[in-house]
This record gives structure tokens, sequence and C-alpha cells, in this order.
């Protein structure tokens, strides 16, 4: 198994609500679906602000890393209309997300609710999902509009979606490729499992921290494979 998961891990025989996060975790990061998103990010920089490519590029990673999604950083600096900001980055391609019949039989089979927790929106979750075979999995896509834009990893997101979905943390589990979202699960009593690209992934568009790793308490398990890790759970 694909699984670099830590000392003492933790069994997930108790979950009874599936959390996932979407991108780079319900599709692989290698198929470079959110690098289209993170470009048009970097232009709707550049005509905000009139920075060159390099400055703004610098500046919405800034916002990524500080404020949760380079969205919130310029809702908070700059005052831009959050949906027109998401109507513009999500304009791409779907195609490079394959199906992916193995994940969906894997969720479907898992005993309680699913959810997706993204801090991206309802209509650009639909078309990975569709993408993927699997838009009916899941009970609800509680997205970046439902947390009123204030993302995941501040705690106002999740508390906010245990409340409207009356999810008790101690049976749920999250699952997310960025290892700071995953502090406040750990935190609140969910389990929680980072979704990892392989080693050897690196790419011009992603930072260092982006793909970062950690054997820190809050991250109970690593996967490289979120199927086959679905399939054979701890």
């Amino acid at each position: 198994m694909n699984d670099l998961t830590p000392p003492l891990p933790r069994s997930l025989r108790h979950v009874t609500d599936w959390v996932f996060d979407l991108d780079n975790t319900l599709y692989p990061r290698s198929c470079n679906l959110f690098a289209q998103i993170d470009v048009r990010i970097t232009n709707y920089v550049m005509d905000l602000t009139q920075l060159d490519f390099a400055e703004a590029r610098a500046l919405q990673k800034i916002y990524y890393r500080d404020f949760g999604t380079t969205l919130n950083g310029l809702m908070q600096a700059h005052k831009v209309d959050p949906d027109h900001f998401l109507n513009t980055v999500h304009a791409i391609d779907y195609s490079p997300v394959d199906a992916h019949p193995d994940l969906v039989e894997a969720i479907r089979a898992l005993p309680g609710r699913k959810f997706i927790l993204t801090n991206g929106d309802v209509s650009h979750a639909r078309a990975v999902l569709k993408r993927l075979g699997g838009n009916e999995l899941f009970e609800h896509v509680y997205d970046i509009r439902a947390m009123t834009y204030v993302p995941k990893p501040h705690r106002e997101a999740y508390d906010g979606f245990f409340k409207a979905h009356d999810i008790d943390p101690n049976f749920a589990v999250m699952f997310d490729d960025l290892e700071k979202n995953l502090l406040v699960p750990h935190e609140v009593g969910m389990s929680t499992v980072q979704v990892v690209a392989g080693e050897d992934f690196a790419h011009e568009q992603v930072d260092a921290w982006e793909l970062g790793r950690t054997t820190a308490p809050h991250v109970h398990h690593v996967t490289e494979d979120l199927a086959q890790f679905l399939r054979a759970l701890p």
C-alpha cells in the first residue's frame, strides 16, 4: 500500500461522516487542473494591481499562504467582488480530470454520509465530480460561499460546516492535501488524512509549502493513493 501513515495510526472504524477537500485531493495534483486556476489567479492579480507577472504571482502566493485563499487576501486588501473572481478563475478546461471508477466505488462503499468541504465553489466542484463520475456521491458540497468567504484553515469555516450538517467531529474524518487545513480538524476531534502528491512531483507553479508533509500530531495518516487508502481503511 502506497501509504505513509505515521506511528500509532488511528482507526477510522468509528467514522460516520466522511469529509473531503476537492482540489488536489479527489483528483491527483499531477493532472495539473489546479495549475490552470493558478495561472488565471495570477492574471487576475495582474489586472487588478497592474503588477508584472512575477510581482503579481509573489503577492498571490503570499495571500494564499497567509489568508487561506488568494481570494480572501484580495477581499481584505482590495475589496474585490468574490463572484467575479470565482467566475473568472474557474473558466477552465476540465478535461485533464479523468474518470476514476475505483475512487468513486471506494467512496460510495464508505459507511455513513459523505461531504465536500472546499475553498472553491459549487459549480467548480460539480464540474470536477462530473469528470470523475461521482456527481451523486456526496450529501452536500459546502463551498466558499457557504463559508461566507472565510476559508479553511480558519476555524469559522469548519464550525459553520459542522453546524449546518449536525456533525460531531469526534465521529468524522477530514481528507485534505494541505496539512495546515488539518490543524483545526485535529483540534476539534476529527481524524485527519493528508492526500499528497508523489515524492518526485514538482511543478514550477507550486511552492514547496504546498507539497509539505509532516509527522506532526495533527496529521494522523498520509497517503499518495486515496482510492487504495479507502479500500484498506485502518
